[in-house]
């Protein structure tokens, strides 16, 4: 069965669902992690959301990420390797009903780390583009609510412009402070 896109409002329980999956993230991964950041629409409140937490371990080795496969199979996760990005690990859990998406990126990978960031920080900072957002991702739920490739297409250019925005703020912030 394909997944079912459904695109709901903001849950304030979403950053304890974060927090309850990094805990057991950072366990796995040990000495070999530098950080956890909650990414994505689940992390930028009053923004509807797929209710999937976006998770985004840094790592100082992603072969060792690869050796603790197996830990993140015990809890649950679909180990899919780089999965379309090189130079990242990406875990999914709960299949279908997807609950939980794993990124883990090198401390090496800073453009990775960096664009993730900045569109988080961008969107908790714009409420007209947040609203934006998720005007539009409703609208591609509803129009393709079970067809991902859809929904993610009908994202995509509003994405790319989003991420180009986010990443000059940011530049545009750095060089301020």
């Amino acid at each position: 069965m394909a997944q079912h896109i459904i695109v709901t409002e903001y849950n304030p329980l979403w950053e304890d669902m974060f927090e309850t999956e990094a805990a057991k993230i950072t366990a796995i991964l040990g000495k070999n992690c530098s950080a956890v950041h909650h990414i994505g629409s689940t992390a930028v409140a009053g923004l509807a959301a797929k209710p999937i937490i976006d998770i985004m371990p840094i790592v100082y080795s992603l072969e060792d990420v690869d050796k603790v496969a197996p830990e993140f199979e015990k809890i649950g996760y679909e180990y899919m390797g780089e999965f379309g990005i090189s130079g990242r690990r990406y875990l999914r859990k709960g299949g279908d009903k997807r609950t939980h998406q794993i990124h883990i990126f090198s401390v090496k990978s800073e453009y990775d780390i960096e664009r993730h960031l900045a569109v988080r920080d961008y969107l908790r900072s714009h409420s007209a583009v947040c609203e934006q957002y998720s005007g539009l991702k409703k609208e591609l739920a509803n129009k393709y609510p079970y067809d991902i490739e859809g929904y993610c297409d009908g994202k995509e250019e509003f994405v790319k412009q989003l991420e180009r925005e986010a990443l000059g703020w940011k530049g545009r912030q750095s060089s301020s402070q």
